[in-house]
């Protein structure tokens, strides 16, 4: 098999002291982030979320496959249709499907099976996982590590959002199967995540949390 041809690496360097301002830097912005269910009904512009999708499909992926599909959702009927949906599957979670501990760990955060952000927000985003792909001869092309490079492009795209200055929201209805029958997807496609966007609601609150120290999530050895 060809090997494709090989290019100089385009790396900025930088001096160890503007590494550590850099990172640091980062993080403050990144700490600042999220999650946010009460939206500004406030137009976003499409290039900036188009914007924030390429710099997910910079992510790395097994052997190249780029294995996601964002679909970027404006159009309120469409919209109006994933709230339907969503909500009649949030209903099951809450009333049937969820164990007690479950609930018990929401509680705290003011969760329930209303999604009014679903249709308040201006853009949603539906992060897709190929499963593999079809080949010119309807053949099925495999992709390798796809939860893992799929969830590398979405942190990726999240950060992207709010870099740029959005809020956003991960939503994960269970099951899912509904976002592919309203987008019409095809069948080796799957909804891996779906995302809220937009400005957030003048007066917003969330939950005053604590994250955890970094001697509570890395180790040095």
């Amino acid at each position: 098999m060809k090997r494709h041809p090989f290019i100089e690496l385009d790396f900025l360097r930088f001096s160890e002291e503007e590494m550590a301002a850099r990172s640091e830097s980062f993080y403050k912005e990144m700490d600042r982030r999220r999650t946010v269910r009460e939206y500004a009904d406030r137009p976003v512009p499409a290039e900036i979320i188009r914007n924030a999708i390429l710099t997910a499909g910079t992510a790395p992926s097994g052997a190249h496959k780029q294995p996601w599909t964002f679909a970027m959702v404006g159009d309120p009927a469409i919209k109006a249709k994933i709230r339907e949906a969503a909500e009649i599957e949030e209903r099951e979670n809450y009333q049937r499907r969820m164990p007690e501990a479950w609930l018990q760990d929401l509680a705290p955060l003011g969760t329930d099976e209303n999604k009014p952000f679903l249709t308040t927000c201006p853009w949603l985003i539906i992060v897709f996982a190929q499963a593999w792909a079809p080949g010119e001869e309807g053949e099925k092309l495999k992709h390798y590590y796809v939860n893992e490079s799929v969830g590398i492009a979405t942190g990726m795209l999240l950060a992207a959002l709010h870099h740029a200055g959005l809020a956003t929201l991960t939503h994960t209805p269970s099951p899912m199967g509904f976002l592919q029958k309203i987008l019409g997807r095809p069948d080796h496609e799957r909804a891996y995540m779906l995302i809220a966007v937009g400005y957030p609601k003048d007066g917003c609150k969330v939950p005053d949390l604590d994250r955890k120290s970094i001697d509570e999530i890395s180790i040095e050895v």
